[in-house]
């Protein structure tokens, strides 16, 4: 489904990404990890087209992102859940829900993922009405997630979902993701919470300082002793 092939990213004279690949199979659920600064994000970015890619092929289902304005590849079917939530905070849960449906333009069609975000969030559908802002961190992680579904996406990029939550919301959130990935939905997830990251996952990236220098089966990452030793605390 997504294909990136020899991606550079610079900021200035900085360069960020400096020839990575991978690729996510429909239907995969598939792991970006590394440290803080390595360039998971700007990844995220690029493929999201909020950051000018310098070089390198992003292809989502045959359609090459790099000539695609931001706006469009929501469209296309990629959906973005950004590093530090940036929900609507003066705006009610349900507005911002709604927000997040913004390109369809059936109402039958928003009312039907409105109740399905519903089904995966009960607490929203509990706090619908109240603004965004007053959630909790875990509340507005899954207000996040759940707008991002709102367009029934073919994909769904996930930076940092268990940043800033306590270790129980942190499992809550993770479960949702695995539920998410149960149903279907194929996800990139960046997270440096990279135990909970790979046990998730059915494969994996280890970016360093803008390289890809490990990938394979997840289960086979969370048991190898670099990732472990640079990672896992152990």
């Amino acid at each position: 489904m997504l294909k990136i092939q020899d991606l550079h990213v610079s900021y200035g004279a900085v360069r960020a990404i400096k020839g990575i690949s991978l690729e996510v199979n429909d239907g995969e659920l598939v792991s970006l990890i590394g440290a803080n600064g390595a360039g998971k994000t700007t990844t995220l970015h690029a493929i999201s087209g909020l950051v000018p890619a310098e070089s390198g092929e992003i292809i989502l289902d045959g359609t090459d992102l790099r000539r695609t304005p931001p706006e469009k590849i929501i469209g296309l079917g990629m959906a973005h859940v950004p590093e530090g939530r940036h929900v609507f905070a003066r705006m009610s849960v349900e507005e911002n829900l709604l927000m997040g449906a913004y390109i369809v333009r059936d109402k039958s069609k928003v009312k039907e993922r409105l109740e399905l975000v519903y089904g995966h969030f009960p607490r929203l559908a509990e706090r619908s009405r109240q603004l965004a802002g007053t959630l909790s961190g875990g509340e507005q992680q899954m207000l996040a997630m759940g707008r991002a579904l709102m367009t029934d996406p073919k994909m769904v990029l996930m930076d940092e979902p268990s940043m800033g939550l306590s270790p129980i919301l942190v499992k809550e959130i993770f479960s949702i993701i695995k539920s998410l990935h149960a149903d279907g939905i194929t996800i990139l997830l960046v997270e440096q919470n990279a135990k909970m990251a790979l046990s998730v996952s059915d494969r994996a990236y280890v970016l360093e300082t803008g390289l890809i220098s490990m990938s394979g089966k997840a289960s086979e990452l969370l048991h190898d002793d670099k990732v472990r030793r640079a990672y896992l605390g152990a």
